[in-house]
């Protein structure tokens, strides 16, 4: 279904860390959901993306969006002196409010002094695009950009805040300071408002707006029956600490023990790369663990078909992404029962939810799902799509953020 079209047609600038990343397709979603719908979006972002760009429509994005380093020292200098030769009193607004902004931050007045001089290029990005609004994604410093190029004289903004590291280090990243300076503020979960809502103000409660992340229903239309034969699993995400591959690698080592036929699919890449390839070698899983590196969507969804479940066995998240694809492609679903993920997840209902950290009960949910009767995993997998596609049409939830950018 078409989302009805109920605000005017919108200039919006994206403003981003770094942009595309393989792990951030919901922001690529988002955008072209709004561009579908008729909004003009403008990319900007400070850097490239550090990890290679596999899939057509990442190569697509970058060709199409500004970097703002790329400018270079020069040309950023020069824009910092521009803004301050025109309103010299802002300019000195601004800098005191980067100044306290960094005082606060691990990254040091240093740096938030070049966010600022970055926020003077991006004010001649925005007017040249003739943006009324910069919503940025992350509570980092792409929302400090879009803080201080709207101290500057550059549009209202509005930032999304996904988690968990910001609720990592609310006070560090001036998280109230950018919540009351904003238009509004986007979470992703209910759980994510709750946390917004404990480092801002009762007085801007009304301010934090939940909009999901969103799937293209365009992209599932019709999901393959489960797999025949013994359990498979797939986890898609950064080889990072938070994301307890490594927990999981521990689990299927038990799991084996009954079920010696199980294998795991690991999509992605990251830092600790060489330590899970050690424990799959120390768990002598060399022939029941595949690492494919990072993937392009087509090859996503070939391994979500290949699977009965996506494994999620994080120990901090927002709601990842991954969950919701797996979800709309008929699979269950086995992860962690922490941040937002239980307002998707239902235990019992369209997954398994298991306490953080601990590999028995990992185990003995993929245990369960691998004797759990056809019928009955069928019946979860039609659940799990119904209730993503219900909750989460990308088309919808852009739908909801241009209503909130149009609004006052």
């Amino acid at each position: 279904m078409k989302p009805r079209q109920d605000t005017a047609l919108l200039n919006i600038v994206y403003i981003l860390n770094s942009y595309p990343q393989p792990s951030h397709s919901f922001i690529r979603r988002e955008i072209r959901a709004l561009e579908a719908q008729g909004h003009n979006v403008t990319r900007i972002a400070m850097r490239a993306g550090d990890a290679p760009l596999v899939d057509a429509q990442d190569v697509e994005e970058a060709a199409a969006t500004t970097y703002v380093l790329c400018a270079g020292a020069g040309a950023l200098g020069m824009a910092a002196l521009r803004s301050f030769l025109a309103a010299p009193a802002r300019f000195a607004a601004a800098m005191r409010l980067a100044i306290r902004c960094g005082r606060r931050s691990e990254a040091g007045v240093a740096k938030h002094l070049i966010y600022l001089a970055e926020a003077a290029h991006v004010v001649q990005l925005c007017r040249a695009a003739r943006a009324s609004h910069a919503h940025a994604h992350f509570g980092t410093n792409a929302a400090a950009v879009a803080m201080l190029s709207n101290a500057l004289g550059g549009p209202a903004y509005s930032f999304t805040v996904h988690g968990p590291e910001e609720f990592d280090a609310p006070r560090a990243l001036s998280l109230r300071t950018k919540i009351a300076r904003s238009k509004f503020t986007v979470a992703i979960t209910s759980f994510g408002r709750s946390q917004l809502a404990r480092w801002a103000g009762p007085d801007q409660w009304d301010r934090i707006r939940v909009v999901h992340c969103g799937v293209d229903k365009a992209r599932f239309p019709a999901p393959q029956p489960l797999p025949a034969g013994p359990p498979r699993f797939v986890i898609i995400g950064r080889f990072v600490e938070q994301k307890g591959q490594l927990l999981a690698l521990d689990a299927l080592a038990q799991l084996c023990e009954t079920h010696p036929d199980a294998h795991l699919t690991l999509i992605g890449d990251g830092e600790m790369r060489t330590q899970i390839e050690d424990r799959i070698d120390a768990l002598d899983l060399a022939a029941r663990v595949t690492l494919t590196g990072w993937v392009d969507e087509a090859r996503i969804l070939e391994e979500l078909n290949a699977a009965h479940a996506l494994l999620m066995p994080s120990f901090a998240e927002g709601l990842p992404m991954v969950i919701m694809e797996a979800m709309a492609a008929g699979r269950l679903v086995i992860a962690t029962y922490i941040a937002g993920i239980p307002e998707l997840v239902q235990d019992g209902a369209n997954g398994w939810l298991v306490p953080a950290g601990d590999v028995a009960s990992l185990a003995g949910a993929m245990r369960a799902l691998a004797e759990t009767p056809d019928t009955k995993t069928a019946e979860m997998a039609q659940a799990a799509r119904a209730r993503v596609l219900d909750r989460h049409d990308a088309a919808l939830e852009a739908a909801k953020l241009a209503t909130l950018i149009a609004a006052g």
